[in-house]
Parts: C-alpha cells; sequence; structure tokens
C-alpha cells in the first residue's frame, strides 16, 4: 500500500493546490480557468474524503488494539475485540475503495452522449426491436432525470426503425451507457408468426461522447456540405427552400445528413453537432482496436458488431454474455430498469482495471 498512499497523499497536496487557486480573486475574474479548475477540485473530492476517512479509522484502530494489549477487564476486552473486527472491516473496504478512485478516469464519463440505434438482422422484426430498444433507454434516461432528443430518425412501415439518433444530456451520461455498444440479440415470437415459432433478430447501439471543440479539431477544408430540399408529404407541405443539409468529411468518408429542422442553419447546426461525434467516434475506435490488440477489455471490445446481450421474451430472460449476467426480469428491463446490468458492468470493468494494474 506504500505506492498507493504516495498517489493519495498526491492527490491531497493537489486538492489543497485547487483550493487555494479557486479562490484566488484573478483566478476567479478568468471564468473558463475558473470552470476547469473547480471541475478537477469536484472529481478529486471524494478521494480526498475518502482518504481522510481511511486515516481515521486506521488511527483508531491503532488505538484500539494498543488498549487491547494493555486492558485486564474481561468485558471492556469483549468491546474492544468487536470494534476493532468492525474496524478492520472497515479498513479492507476503504482500502478497494480507494484502489478503484485511483484508476485513470475515462476522459468522457462525464459527457452527454449521441446514441444511434439501427434495426439489423431480422427485417422488421429488427426494426421493431430497435424501437423496443429505443423505448427501454428513454425510461432509462427518464429515471436518470436526463433529457432525450431525437436528433434524426427512418421509420419503417410496422411501426419500427431503420434507424434512430439520439441526444441524451444530464450527469455522467456516457460513463453509464458507454457499454451498450453493439449488437443486441432479441429472441420472440413475432406477431406475425402464426405457427408460434421464436425468430431470433438483431439491432446494433452506438454510443458516442459528444464532441466539443477541444476534443477534436476539423479542419473545415476537410467538410463536403450539400444542401437540398427536404422530402416531404407532397403538395403543399413540400419545402419549397433547400434547408436539407448533408455533410461529408472527406478524410474518413463519413455522411451525416440532416432535414428535421425547419432551417438549414439549424440543420447545419445539428449534421455538425452528430458529423463532430462521429468523427471522433472513429478515431477514438482506431486507439481502441490499438489497445485491444494488446489486452482485451473484460467487457467485450466496443465493436459494434459484436453479440453483447441477448433478450429472451418467452423465457423473460435477459443475459449480458461480456460478464455472464443472466436476469430473468427480461420485462422490468425492457421498462427502463436497467441499473442492476450497467452497476455489473461497471463493477467488471473496475475489476479487469484493478488487475491490469496489479500485473504491471
Amino acid at each position: 500500500m506504500d505506492e498507493i498512499f504516495d498517489k493519495l497523499q498526491a492527490v491531497v497536496d493537489r486538492y489543497d493546490e485547487l483550493n487555494e487557486l479557486i479562490s484566488d480573486p484573478e483566478i476567479i475574474s478568468d471564468t473558463q480557468r475558473f470552470m476547469k479548475l473547480s471541475k478537477e477540485e469536484a472529481d478529486l473530492r471524494e478521494t480526498v474524503a475518502t482518504f481522510n476517512h481511511y486515516k481515521e479509522v486506521s488511527s483508531q484502530l491503532d488505538d484500539d488494539e494498543t488498549m487491547l494489549r494493555e486492558e485486564n477487564d474481561a468485558e471492556l476486552e469483549a468491546m474492544l475485540k468487536e470494534e476493532i473486527s468492525d474496524l478492520r472491516s472497515e479498513k479492507a473496504e476503504l482500502e478497494d475503495k480507494l484502489k478503484v478512485l485511483l484508476l485513470p478516469k475515462d476522459p468522457n464519463d462525464d459527457k452527454n452522449i449521441i446514441m444511434q440505434i439501427h434495426g439489423a438482422a431480422g427485417g422488421d422484426e429488427g426494426s421493431l426491436f430497435a424501437a423496443d430498444l429505443f423505448n427501454m433507454y428513454s425510461r432509462y434516461a427518464e429515471k436518470q432525470g436526463w433529457k432525450v432528443e431525437i436528433v434524426d430518425r427512418s421509420d419503417t412501415e410496422v411501426g419500427g426503425f431503420k434507424e434512430i439518433v439520439l441526444m441524451i444530456t444530464g450527469n455522467n451520461v456516457y460513463s453509464k451507457l458507454k457499454f451498450e455498444n453493439g449488437a443486441h440479440r432479441v429472441q420472440r415470437i413475432p406477431s406475425t408468426e402464426s405457427a408460434g415459432r421464436v425468430h431470433t433478430s438483431t439491432a446494433t447501439v452506438g454510443v458516442m461522447p459528444e464532441a466539443e471543440d477541444v476534443d477534436i479539431d476539423i479542419d473545415p477544408k476537410d467538410i463536403r456540405t450539400d444542401v437540398y430540399r427536404s422530402s416531404g408529404a407532397g403538395g403543399q407541405h413540400i419545402n419549397k427552400t433547400s434547408s436539407a443539409v448533408r455533410m461529408t468529411h472527406l478524410p474518413t468518408g463519413i455522411v451525416v445528413a440532416m432535414q428535421d429542422e425547419r432551417s438549414q442553419q439549424q440543420n447545419r447546426a445539428k449534421a455538425m453537432q452528430i458529423l463532430r461525434a462521429r468523427v471522433y467516434d472513429y478515431y477514438a475506435q482506431q486507439e481502441q482496436d490499438q489497445y485491444n490488440a494488446e489486452r482485451k477489455s473484460a467487457v467485450g471490445t466496443g465493436d459494434r458488431s459484436e453479440r453483447i446481450r441477448t433478450y429472451n421474451f418467452p423465457q423473460n430472460r435477459v443475459t449480458d454474455h461480456r460478464i455472464g449476467l443472466t436476469l430473468n426480469k427480461l420485462d422490468r428491463v425492457m421498462n427502463g430498469e436497467l441499473e442492476e446490468i450497467i452497476d455489473a458492468l461497471i463493477v467488471s470493468d473496475q475489476a479487469q482495471k484493478l488487475e491490469n494494474l496489479n500485473n504491471e
């Protein structure tokens, strides 16, 4: 633990320094720097508080053990032994928590996300399942107090989605939904199946952190923008102005088309927002692929084609294949009760990172 103590003391020193800095009138007047330092201070707060509590518990444990060695009263000795046992358990739990708190943090964890859901294999049934996933994530987001905005959608005749793109905003959205990347498989009897046979279909989910200007610098010369008329219902509803926008990022070939908004300016802004996130995700995926070639993550590679979860409706069962978790409460999961799955994925990821840290 000596090496960990050194790291923790460095965190405490930095925390104290930050508190001094954000009290400096010169820094307070610099809004951007003040916000940056305040965020860093907030990120370290839990680690410092836990470390201070750990030191209090350790000090109390030392005092009790010293008293026990010198105590002759049987009743007081029994009380000390019970308290020592509790303190040792608490100390061990705090040590584990501090190790997790010291793990390198994903810089995207506190960001909003752009989520893409595609109906994949299974035709109409795949598109209907994409709609079910949209409803599931929307209900989960509502429980978290997040805001969901539909950025783009392509409906099917049966009421599903070929694709739907969402912006989900709130506290730590990416940290909780980043493991949803991949292929989601559904097993159920389609409403059109007269023989009652179970069919298997899939929908894919992509989760991208919202990219800011500081995250990625896109050269305007690398973007080709085309404008065209939005498609409408026909007749008087046809858009007579070229308000729809198609943006192409030439180096990657990524294309974003946007026609939901009434004005070209609004469509340009939304298209750029989506394009920035997709380009950022493209390069992040390349880095992740390189990392995974050296060390595979416990919860998968993040590859969109990787089958991550199966939703079995006849048996009311959901299984996350990456961590071997099976729950017989699919009805509740589809209603947005994803906490148990997401918490298990986060814990598994932390355990793998700790193991990697210990092996280095």
